[in-house]
């Protein structure tokens, strides 16, 4: 048996889906957590995500930043706003994963950056990268992630962002979608409509 790293074995989508035996799905209805009745922001989340929003354009203007900086600035305040870091949710940072490919003598290892989870239910899985690299760079390994859930006959969820833009997935079976990119970086409202689609995907009842 061959164990490999996530990062290493996993570079494209294509490799992905190959592996995995993954189809991207273009039905609108699909994924449709990312757009149709997303909740109301109310006055103070509201407050807090211009507070945030207004932060990271600061920093973000004097330069690129790093992942690290990225999840400091955006991504840990953005999951606090959401609710995320509260009951029923936990927070898994680092989390080290284990994929057995079938059919294969290929065994992956790689480490999620953020996990969380309502019981054992992977809600969100998490990946950033640095303000310089495509947040499209994420989603080779994101897509192997998101096949280590423990729970494959329900839907899980991911987030993807750079920081200045900021991509959901959707994997259920065999099959993802994607949401539009939001980019908080150009219009405060995208940070927002971020805020109300993990909130949705919070909510889902399982």
């Amino acid at each position: 048996m061959q164990t490999l790293a996530v990062t290493e074995a996993i570079t494209t989508i294509a490799e992905a889906e190959r592996k995995f035996g993954l189809s991207r799905s273009e039905l609108k209805d699909f994924f449709t957590e990312w757009y149709d009745q997303l909740p109301v922001i109310n006055p103070s989340d509201r407050a807090n995500l211009e507070i945030l929003w207004r932060r990271y354009i600061y920093h973000r203007s004097g330069g690129h930043l790093l992942e690290s900086t990225v999840m400091l600035l955006l991504v840990s305040p953005l999951l606090t706003i959401a609710g995320l870091y509260d009951p029923p949710f936990r927070i898994k940072a680092e989390e080290s994963i284990t994929i057995n490919i079938s059919d294969s003598e290929e065994t992956l290892q790689g480490r999620i950056d953020v996990l969380v989870l309502r019981d054992r239910l992977w809600i969100i899985v998490l990946e950033s990268k640095k303000t310089m690299l495509s947040v499209w760079s994420a989603l080779p390994q994101t897509l192997a992630y998101l096949m280590a859930s423990p729970n494959s006959d329900l839907p899980t969820f991911a987030m993807l962002t750079n920081g200045d833009d900021i991509v959901f997935v959707k994997l259920e079976g065999k099959q993802y979608g994607m949401s539009q990119v939001l980019a908080p970086l150009v219009n405060r409202g995208e940070l927002e409509v971020a805020w109300q689609v993990l909130r949705k995907i919070a909510e889902i009842e399982v």
